[in-house]
C-alpha cells in the first residue's frame, strides 16, 4: 500500500504544470492512446458478440438444440423416443424427421438440395421456421398429397412459385423393365420461407415426414430420429453428454455446437484473435509511459534528491512515480472504458449517421445477409480489458519508478 507521503507528491506531480511541455504531451498522448485503445476494443468485440449472436439465433431457427439418432438405421418408434426425452425438465419439445440429400428439377433448371421431412404439427415446437414463411404455412404439408416447401433463393434458382411442380430425383434407384432408373417424383409447390441464412435459403426444401418416408423408401412409420428444443441453448452440449450416458449404445446424441462447430470455433479465433491485435494497441499506448515517466525522472533529479536528504527512502520515490504512472493509466482506461460502452451500446445511431453523412452503405443489404451491424456489450469483456489495459500502464511504471529510487543524492546535486 502507498503511504500519504507518496499518494500526495504523486498525485502533486500528476496535476502540475509542467516546464517540459514535450513530458506533458507525451502524458496526454498516453492517456488518450489508451482510451482510444480500449474504445476501440470494446466496441469491436461488442459488434463481433452481436454478429455472433445474431447469426447464431438465425441458424437456430432451422436447427434443433439437440437431435437423437440411432448410429445405423431409422428410429422406429420416435413417440416413445421423444416422451422419454421429455421427461427431463430441461427439453421443451420434440419432433421427428427424415433428412436426405436430393435432386430439384423444374424444365432445364435443376439445383441440389437437402430435402427434410418434418411434421408440421410437432415443428413449430422446436424450430421458428412457421415465423420464417414468406407464402404459405407449414399446416400445407399434408400427408400423401406431395407438397414441398422451398427456400427463397432454391425458389427462384429454380424459377418456380407457389403453386408450381417440380420434380424430386433421390438417389436411390428403381429397377424397371427398362433397366435401372432414378426414382422420380413431382411435388406441387406449396410454400416458401426466407431464414436470412443463405445455406438454408438457397439448398433446403421441407416435405411432410410421411411423404419422405416414401420418397427416400424408409418403412413406415420410421425416422432419422427426434429433434430437441431446450429451455436454455447453452445447455445443449451437458445436455447431449448426459443423455448419451442414458441411451441404448445403439442411439448418439448430438448437439448444435457439434452441427456447426467449425463455424463457432471460427468466430471464436477471430474474436481471440481481434482481442490480441487490439490489446497490443492498447499496450503501445500504456508503454508511452515510460517514456513519459523517464523524462519526468531525468526532469526531476534535483527534487528527488531533496527528498533523500530529507529522509525518503528509495521505496517512497518508487512509490511516488508509481503513483503518477498509475494515475495516467487509470484515467486513460476510465475514459476508455466509458467511451467504449457508450460508443457500442450507441452503433444503432452512429453508423446510420456516418453512412448518411458519407452517403455510403456500409453493410449493402444486396450482398450481406444483414444489413445493420448488431452489437451486444458482454460486462465480462468490458471488465478484463479494463484489468489488463490497467495491468499494462501499471507494469510501465516499473522501470521508471526503480530507476528514480537508484538517484544518488550526491550526484544529482553536484551541478545544482
Amino acid at each position: 500500500m502507498f503511504r500519504p507521503l507518496e499518494l500526495f507528491i504523486g498525485l502533486r506531480y500528476t496535476r502540475a504544470k509542467r516546464r517540459n511541455h514535450f513530458v506533458s504531451f507525451i502524458s496526454l498522448s498516453s492517456v488518450l492512446g489508451i482510451a482510444l485503445g480500449i474504445t476501440a476494443l470494446i466496441t469491436v468485440l461488442s459488434v463481433m458478440n452481436g454478429f455472433q449472436e445474431e447469426v447464431r439465433g438465425r441458424i437456430l431457427a432451422m436447427t434443433p438444440h439437440a437431435t437423437i439418432n440411432r448410429w445405423s438405421g431409422a428410429v422406429e418408434d420416435w413417440k416413445a423416443v421423444r416422451d422419454w426425452a421429455l421427461e427431463d425438465a430441461r427439453v421443451v419439445g420434440g419432433a421427428p424427421y427424415i433428412r436426405g440429400e436430393a435432386m430439384l428439377n423444374n424444365a432445364s433448371l435443376v439445383s441440389g438440395a437437402l430435402v427434410q421431412g418434418i411434421l408440421p404439427a410437432e415443428e413449430n415446437k422446436v424450430s421458428d421456421i412457421g415465423s420464417k414463411m414468406v407464402q404459405g404455412t407449414l399446416d400445407e404439408l399434408r400427408p400423401g398429397q406431395f407438397g414441398i416447401i422451398l427456400g427463397q433463393a432454391l425458389a427462384n434458382a429454380l424459377g418456380v412459385v407457389v403453386g408450381d411442380k417440380i420434380t424430386v430425383i433421390t438417389p436411390q434407384a428403381s429397377v424397371t423393365p427398362a433397366g435401372i432408373l432414378p426414382r422420380l417424383k413431382r411435388f406441387d409447390v406449396v410454400g416458401l420461407f426466407k431464414a436470412g441464412m443463405y445455406e438454408y435459403d438457397r439448398g433446403l426444401a421441407l416435405i411432410h415426414v410421411e411423404d419422405a418416408a416414401k420418397l427416400f423408401q424408409y418403412p413406415e412409420g420410421t425416422v432419422n430420429g427426434v429433434r430437441l428444443k431446450l429451455h436454455d441453448l447453452f445447455m445443449a452440449p451437458r445436455f447431449s453428454r448426459e443423455l448419451a450416458g442414458k441411451l441404448p449404445e445403439t442411439f448418439v446424441a448430438r448437439d448444435w455446437t457439434q452441427d456447426h462447430a467449425s463455424y463457432f470455433r471460427a468466430v471464436q479465433i477471430e474474436k481471440t484473435a481481434m482481442f490480441v491485435i487490439l490489446t497490443l494497441i492498447v499496450a503501445v499506448a500504456a508503454f508511452n509511459i515510460v517514456s513519459m515517466l523517464v523524462m519526468v525522472v531525468t526532469d526531476k533529479q534535483a527534487d528527488i534528491a531533496i527528498l533523500r536528504t530529507l529522509g525518503a527512502t528509495p521505496r517512497s520515490v518508487m512509490g511516488i512515480f508509481i503513483v503518477q504512472g498509475m494515475t495516467i493509466g487509470l484515467v486513460g482506461t476510465v475514459l476508455g472504458l466509458i467511451g467504449g460502452v457508450a460508443l457500442a451500446t450507441h452503433v444503432d445511431v452512429v453508423v446510420p449517421f456516418i453512412e448518411r453523412l458519407f452517403s455510403v452503405k456500409i453493410l449493402a443489404p444486396d450482398v450481406y445477409l444483414i444489413s445493420d451491424i448488431p452489437s451486444k456489450v458482454q460486462w465480462s469483456d468490458v471488465i478484463t480489458i479494463g484489468l489488463v489495459a490497467f495491468g499494462l500502464a501499471t507494469l510501465a511504471t516499473l522501470y521508471p519508478a526503480w530507476r528514480a529510487a537508484r538517484t544518488q543524492p550526491a550526484e544529482a546535486l553536484r551541478y545544482e
